[in-house]
């Protein structure tokens, strides 16, 4: 398996109809100013294209991006690096007329169908906005626009002069819905549009999206957790980590056939309605790490289940390097604390104490055997240099000894079938075992 090029991004025979492609876009929030903290990296670095009429389904935990890279395609949010081509157009360059005319192209429908309409607006007046905006024909076009897309989101043409408290949850994201298609967008990203509804309405919801989108042409991002509205609706899906897509691919390829460790610990959560099933989860370690401070390697380094090891701990048990690996984490974290004018003062006399409780993490990550003699050196040593209050030098202590390739290096996005599915991770190289050798088969038998 080979390196992925960002022009073969989508499979070969479909670049024609590419509707929008993404070269290493990035958001940056803060990290301003000589005195800054880093910046919050909510978008690190990402590429990949969406399809004319289809749907790409966009999953990750809370806090991956998701939200911020949907905005950022419609231009919600200004990009900090990297590229937007719509339909051969930049659209990260433009600005002021050139923007707002652009923006007919492009809509969002939002998470939360109560806060996302204003209820001291009608209904009318709220999906008739976007019109008086753009100056859409005449004022009595307008209306009768409006009438017709309350009829297509299976409304009344009554419910114009009405209120959005007037109306149910699953009404009230009709109504969101309407208003995204007043203009005619091509392009819509669809945020979450039915986690907040019952079971009952999300389905009617999701047949309303597919109706929709065989009528107007449309083509949809859509943002999600739950992953069995996913496979459902979606005709690719990308996995998000920390910034970063971790794999994209066709959906059932995808659910049947995972290549990403991550992508392999989402679908091992899925409930499993068989008693008797024997379905292993992977339940992933600690926390993701603070997106001010990302691995310098692969995102999901200090969580991953098929992270690569140094070749003197390929033989190690695993409960022994996952507690080193926690080890590593709580370091890192201890890093981040500003110990203040006090602390410093308190390290330059030796007298500092703020991180002494470290010995009996030490004890609770190892347990009753302790650390084991090969390594006992170099924990000792990061120990005794986070007592004194240079978590920073206990960190590169750590990192001498335990750094791997995942840690180290960013991997690349790797064509791993014939269909087009790409992976980010170190494994995909003919230097290492492959993610399924070490992971095992996909969980997911549907």
């Amino acid at each position: 398996m080979s390196d992925v090029s960002q022009a073969s991004l989508s499979p070969e025979g479909t670049r024609a109809e590419t509707l929008i492609e993404v070269r290493d876009l990035k958001k940056y929030y803060g990290g301003d100013g000589m005195f800054a903290d880093p910046p919050v990296r909510a978008v690190d670095g990402v590429s990949f294209d969406v399809r004319r009429g289809e749907t790409l389904g966009l999953v990750g935990e809370s806090g991956c991006g998701k939200t911020t890279l949907g905005r950022t395609l419609v231009q919600l949010e200004h990009a900090t690096e990297g590229t937007i081509s719509f339909d051969g157009t930049d659209i990260t360059r433009l600005t002021g007329s050139d923007l707002k005319q652009w923006r007919r192209n492009a809509q969002v429908v939002f998470q939360d169908p109560q806060s996302s309409l204003n209820d001291r607006m009608t209904v009318g007046e709220i999906i008739r906005e976007p019109l008086d905006v753009h100056g859409w024909k005449t004022p009595q076009d307008r209306r009768q626009r409006v009438r017709e897309l309350l009829s297509s989101v299976g409304l009344q043409a009554e419910h114009y002069y009405r209120y959005p408290h007037q109306f149910s949850g699953g009404q009230r994201q009709r109504i969101g819905i309407a208003r995204a298609l007043a203009l005619e967008p091509e392009f819509v990203v669809l945020d979450e549009p039915v986690s907040a509804l019952d079971a009952s309405v999300q389905a009617k919801i999701l047949n309303l999206l597919e109706d929709l989108q065989e009528e107007y042409n449309l083509t949809y991002l859509f943002i999600a957790h739950d992953l069995s509205v996913v496979r459902h609706i979606c005709d690719r899906v990308a996995v998000m980590y920390l910034g970063k897509i971790m794999e994209i691919g066709e959906t059932e390829d995808l659910f049947q056939d995972p290549a990403n460790p991550y992508t392999f610990s989402l679908l091992s959560a899925i409930p499993e309605p068989d008693p008797t099933s024997d379905k292993e989860r992977i339940t992933l370690p600690g926390t993701p790490p603070n997106p001010r401070d990302p691995p310098t390697g692969c995102q999901f380094s200090t969580r991953c289940p098929a992270k690569i090891r140094p070749d003197e701990f390929e033989t190690m048990e695993a409960d022994v390097w996952e507690s080193i690996e926690m080890f590593r984490e709580v370091v890192r974290e201890r890093e981040r604390l500003d110990i203040g004018f006090s602390g410093r003062l308190k390290r330059r006399l030796g007298m500092f104490s703020a991180f002494d409780d470290i010995d009996e993490t030490i004890n609770d990550l190892f347990g009753e055997d302790g650390v084991p003699a090969a390594i006992a050196d170099t924990i000792d040593e990061a120990s005794a240099l986070l007592k004194d209050g240079y978590p920073g030098e206990a960190r590169m202590v750590l990192r001498d000894r335990f750094d791997s390739v995942c840690d180290a290096k960013r991997p690349d996005l790797h064509s791993v079938n014939e269909n087009g599915k790409l992976s980010y991770c170190h494994r995909h190289t003919a230097e290492y075992e492959d993610v399924s050798t070490v992971l095992g088969p996909s969980s997911d038998d549907a």
